[in-house]
């Protein structure tokens, strides 16, 4: 697939999927013998983990410690391991946060349409 394929089955853009090899997170890319980068399967399950990872929060240089890691193969199952369990922790944690902000959204809400509004706020 071309990066305007990718970008476009992705929603994403030509800039981040440059930026994310740039950085290290995908590729190098394959470019065809005109020098277009041709993205292969492998590339595009990687583009859609980081895209995954990326839209709940978790951070380049995490994702990048990641890749890191899984490039020197079976000796660091463990440590990926380790640092996918702690962004777990971390993203519980943030949807708890949000569950109780969204909580406290629909009771206000539901105040406003039972006309019971309450003095705080």
């Amino acid at each position: 697939m071309t990066i305007k394929e990718v970008a476009e089955k992705f929603n994403m853009t030509n800039d981040t999927l440059r930026y994310y090899e740039k950085v290290g997170l995908i590729g190098p890319v394959k470019k065809n013998s005109s020098g277009i980068r041709d993205y292969s399967d492998n590339d595009l399950r990687r583009i859609e983990f980081i895209k995954c990872m990326r839209s709940a929060g978790i951070s380049i240089e995490v994702l990048k410690m990641y890749v890191d890691l899984y490039a020197k193969g079976d000796s660091t199952k463990l440590e990926r391991q380790q640092l996918l369990e702690e962004e777990q922790e971390k993203l519980e944690e943030k949807i708890k946060t949000m569950t109780e902000a969204l909580d406290k959204l629909k009771y206000k809400i539901e105040l406003y349409k039972t006309d019971k509004l309450d003095k705080y706020l």
